[in-house]
């Protein structure tokens, strides 16, 4: 069994589904003792109960109190997955001020509270993987009525590459994931919201070269990957995990 984790503590966000849940189940597996967080604690309450290496916390990202009292209760950390996202539809004209402020708040500025709050135990350390999930719709493809998305994943990537340039003489690795279409509850729930749902999927997997979409799994394992030392000569990049969209 791969225990190439073991020894380390990993705080994961939005694990309560979808790339966190699935990245907090691989990161246990695989020996490491997973903080895991939720807007939504019972779900990550319920992760805890079933996989052993967890615990679960009910977090909310853009608490920043809550946020500093949650990375001041538990061991110091070294990996961190930065998972918790929003997607908005539409283009700039469906865009006001609140939209683009939230999708901001919660793909951008929640990592950057966190990130803030758990590099110091890093440092002091001498070592941390700082993992952040952006997107390919970013700076590195364009997709139609993504407007809002598309720059706050955009600004992930810019602000993995600022981490990983001033700390990388410090142990510090930082990396980003930039997933394609992956099956997820909270994709499903927008696939609905278009009011036909098959039509919807047909048409996320038709954009797929490889005509399917990804599972979350697929993403946990490069999470995996970036968290260990195999990949401890890599960072300050953006990884596609996107079944070849952005060829």
């Amino acid at each position: 069994m791969d225990q190439s984790l073991a020894g380390k503590t990993a705080l994961v966000t939005a694990a309560g589904a979808g790339i966190g849940r699935a990245s907090a189940a691989a990161l246990a597996a695989r020996g490491a003792h997973v903080i895991a967080t939720d807007l939504n604690g019972d779900l990550v309450a319920a992760l805890a109960d079933t996989l052993p290496n967890i615990t679960g916390h009910a977090l909310d990202v853009l608490d920043a109190d809550a946020v500093q009292t949650l990375v001041g209760s538990v061991a110091p950390v070294d990996i961190l997955l930065n998972c918790a996202g929003w997607v908005h539809d539409g283009t700039i004209l469906d865009c006001d001020e609140d939209v683009w402020d939230r999708a901001f708040d919660l793909n951008a500025k929640a990592m950057y509270r966190i990130t803030r709050a758990v590099l110091p135990g890093m440092l002091d350390k001498g070592a941390g993987s700082i993992i952040n999930i952006a997107s390919i719709v970013s700076s590195e493809k364009g997709a139609p009525r993504r407007f809002a998305y598309g720059a706050s994943k955009a600004a992930i990537i810019g602000m993995t590459k600022a981490i990983a340039a001033d700390f990388v003489k410090q142990g510090i690795r930082c990396n980003a994931i930039c997933p394609g279409t992956v099956q997820s509850p909270s994709l499903n729930d927008r696939l609905t919201a278009t009011g036909d749902f098959e039509k919807a999927l047909a048409a996320f997997k038709d954009r797929q070269p490889m005509g399917r979409l990804g599972q979350p799994e697929e993403i946990a394992e490069m999470v995996c990957y970036l968290a260990g030392d195999m990949a401890a000569f890599t960072t300050g990049q953006a990884f596609a995990v996107d079944g070849g969209w952005s060829i």
